[in-house]
């Protein structure tokens, strides 16, 4: 069975969904696919059923009813793939955003013996493509902002695109994740190097979409800051059993 499955949530992207999954499946390793479509009324589901003929052992679909959030989301896929034994499991975005040929650069820094592997547009200068500049302001200094309360070293705080190692999912209490919106990739980093786990940033070139809508807005990102305070302060009162297996020092992969 192939080691690895992307996650990839869906809410209205049939302009896009098709195309990514033919891409995913196309590269030069075996990856599992599990789309989870939040009852996307453009038919994105359907989409992916129609393309499960064609994929019938690698493409599989969970469908909810409405917009639960991304956090929710990704928890439910992180417990499939844990339940299903994949030692690689990845987050990625369905609308190009997300190089796909990047999860093998992702994959390679887990093998080389990252817990976490971050797709991080920040590691190497700004690395962003057709995002208008305030956008562009308003993430870079978010990340800088977590990194500011949160005490990590992780120039890309906010980046969804990642590959986690099964363990490192089997040992945080993903029930206890508390965001299920943009914070959440946030909390999850931020948990994960309170485990003692090693993450490493890998530069990619992020480009924002070409084809349907983003689901992103300030709302979203005021919600992230504001989560962030409340985060540190909860840590506060948490234990964290430590990963003994892994350095909790953070290095870079820069090529």
């Amino acid at each position: 069975m192939p080691d690895s499955l992307v996650i990839i949530p869906t809410y209205n992207e049939r302009e896009n969904i098709e195309r990514i999954l033919h891409k995913v499946f196309s590269l030069m390793h075996d990856f599992h696919v599990l789309v989870i479509d939040d009852g996307s009324p453009d038919g994105t589901a359907e989409i992916v059923k129609n393309l499960q003929l064609i994929y019938p052992d690698t493409l599989f679909l969970h469908e909810r009813s409405g917009k639960q959030g991304l956090g929710t989301a990704y928890i439910f896929g992180f417990k499939w793939a844990t339940a299903r034994h994949y030692d690689f499991i990845y987050e990625m975005d369905a609308d190009f955003s997300h190089n796909p040929d990047d999860l093998l650069r992702l994959r390679q820094a887990c093998v080389d013996g990252a817990d976490v592997a971050i797709g991080s547009r920040y590691i190497n200068g700004v690395n962003v493509i057709n995002w208008p500049m305030s956008r562009v302001m308003m993430s870079y200094f978010a990340s800088v902002y977590v990194r500011f309360i949160t005490g990590i070293d992780v120039q890309d705080a906010t980046a969804g695109f990642k590959c986690y190692r099964r363990k490192v999912l089997e040992t945080i209490k993903l029930d206890k994740i508390e965001f299920v919106g943009y914070a959440f990739q946030i909390e999850m980093k931020f948990t994960a190097i309170k485990h003692g786990f090693k993450v490493v940033e890998v530069p990619i070139i992020f480009t924002d979409r070409r084809q349907g809508v983003s689901k992103m807005s300030t709302k979203i990102f005021q919600e992230a800051i504001l989560g962030v305070v409340k985060m540190k302060a909860s840590s506060w009162f948490k234990k964290y059993p430590q990963n003994t297996k892994s350095k909790k020092t953070k290095t870079l992969q820069n090529n």
